[in-house]
């Protein structure tokens, strides 16, 4: 897996490497992009990765409870 500090280098270092990171490493990206480097669009970009795999997991967590018809 890839190193995520050195994704947030640029923004096509990271979009190179997203699909790589699981929630706990965005989260983590986030955090450092907030308190560190505070660059708007990245702040964006990585809120909407993380938000995307959040989704998806709690997603796939309700549809298991579901009965098909």
């Amino acid at each position: 897996m890839p190193n995520w500090r050195n994704a947030l280098i640029t923004w096509r270092k990271f979009h190179q490497e997203a699909n790589e990171y699981g929630e706990e490493q965005l989260l983590a990206m986030l955090e450092e992009e907030k308190t560190v480097h505070k660059r708007v669009k990245m702040l964006e970009r990585i809120h909407q990765r993380y938000c995307t795999l959040r989704a998806n997991r709690e997603r796939m967590e309700i549809l298991k409870e579901g009965k098909r018809p």
